[in-house]
């Protein structure tokens, strides 16, 4: 068992008391396709995973404080939940953000240019399953030495859940 968090709209907590666990909504999916190679890598990863939409946790206590994940002035729950490590896919944040926006995962800038170039005969897709590699060896000036980690769930059940702190998000900067 291990303790990790999730950030949910007070509305998205409100019909988790209501049915009795908390389960990712289709309608919310920022980002669909993506969000469904998750849900399949989840199918493959997890023995106990039941094709639900994925909550998402993190292992590092977030700061309630910062922006970024929901707008501006939203009324927000922070959960500490504890689950059962066999039920949580971990990867690493910020290579996820290559597969959200359809980008090779490349160690290296000469992996890069060469994948780019035709050079590799690493598909993309492949690519992408990197994020569970973790730690992995990367070039620091390419790729820095921050390890960002987050996890999917499908389910958390209310008995799971240990904390429930109440917030509302910070107005979003203007970039």
């Amino acid at each position: 068992m291990a303790i990790f968090w999730t950030l949910q709209t007070e509305e998205g907590w409100n019909i988790a008391l209501r049915r009795g666990y908390l389960e990712g909504n289709a309608a919310y999916a920022m980002y669909p396709e993506e969000y469904l190679w998750m849900m399949e890598q989840m199918r493959r990863r997890l023995p106990r995973y039941n094709g639900e939409y994925p909550i998402w946790l993190w292992i590092e206590k977030p700061d309630m404080r910062s922006t970024g994940h929901f707008n501006s002035y939203t009324k927000c729950v922070r959960l500490t939940v504890e689950l059962d490590e066999r039920d949580v896919l971990i990867s690493d944040f910020y290579d996820w953000t290559s597969v959200l926006n359809n980008d090779f995962i490349a160690h290296n800038e000469q992996e890069y240019n060469d994948f780019y170039a035709g050079k590799l005969s690493l598909s993309l897709e492949e690519s992408w399953e990197r994020i569970f590699d973790y730690p992995c060896p990367r070039d620091e000036g390419w790729d820095g030495t921050h390890l960002w980690l987050q996890g999917v769930t499908g389910r958390v059940y209310l008995e799971q859940v240990k904390k429930v702190e109440h917030f509302v998000s910070r107005k979003q900067g203007v970039i």
